[in-house]
This record gives structure tokens, C-alpha cells and sequence, in this order.
């Protein structure tokens, strides 16, 4: 089971040979098992612009364990959604990571502090 949970904008940053971005991260993988939820593998695919940008994604994301989304994570999500999306703009893809942390008991690493610092029950790690 994963031990740390890694939003989309650090992946992102990794990719693209962030410095910063990869030192966090090769770091974390050597104490941690390193998960990402199934929407940040999601997202990752969202933005390849070609089959050689989505097999680089694919190859990439193996090496991590893949926290899919289910009956329990998706009604957190909705509780969530029910509690933050008025009063802070709370996005479908940012309450579904945040409830996949909050169900698996897995604190999340995020580089946009300011999506998850308001939701109470979530363990938020700083960046970097």
C-alpha cells in the first residue's frame, strides 16, 4: 500500500525535469512507497499531445502504485464537494484526490498548497 500520496503538479514538474520537482521526489521514493490516484493518472493523459507523449506517461506512472476510485472514495468526494465547493471553489478532480487521501489514510504532497489546505480530516504535506 502506498505511503504518500502525489498530486498531478509535482508529477508534472518531474516530467518536465523540474530540479526541484525530482530531487522531492526521488527522495520520498527512497522512504516511501509513492501512490497517485487514478485521476492524476487521468490528468497526465489529458495532457500528452501525441501516442509518444501518452507511452512516455504510461511508462512513467509504473513506477508508482495506482490508488484507484471506489464506492468509498467517490462518496467522500461528494461530501467534499457538498462542504467546500461553495465556499472555496473546490474542483471535481482536486475532491476526488483529496478524498482518495482522506479514505486510504494517506497523507497527499501537492505543489497548490491553496486547492487542499482548507479540508479538515486531510493530511497535507508542504512543497517541497
Amino acid at each position: 500500500m502506498a505511503d504518500l500520496l502525489v498530486d498531478t503538479d509535482i508529477l508534472i514538474d518531474v516530467a518536465r525535469g523540474a530540479e526541484e520537482a525530482v530531487r522531492a521526489l526521488e527522495a520520498w521514493e527512497t522512504e516511501r512507497a509513492i501512490g497517485i490516484s487514478a485521476i492524476t493518472y487521468m490528468e497526465l493523459l489529458v495532457g500528452c499531445r501525441n501516442k509518444r507523449e501518452q507511452r512516455a506517461v504510461e511508462q512513467f506512472v509504473e513506477r508508482f502504485e495506482l490508488v484507484l476510485v471506489n464506492a468509498r472514495i467517490t462518496e467522500e468526494a461528494i461530501r467534499l464537494l457538498q462542504r467546500y465547493r461553495l465556499s472555496h471553489g473546490l474542483m471535481i478532480a482536486d475532491a476526488l484526490i483529496a478524498a482518495t487521501a482522506i479514505v486510504e489514510s494517506i497523507p497527499l504532497v501537492s505543489k497548490n498548497q491553496r486547492d487542499y489546505r482548507f479540508i479538515e480530516g486531510l493530511e497535507l504535506w508542504p512543497y517541497p
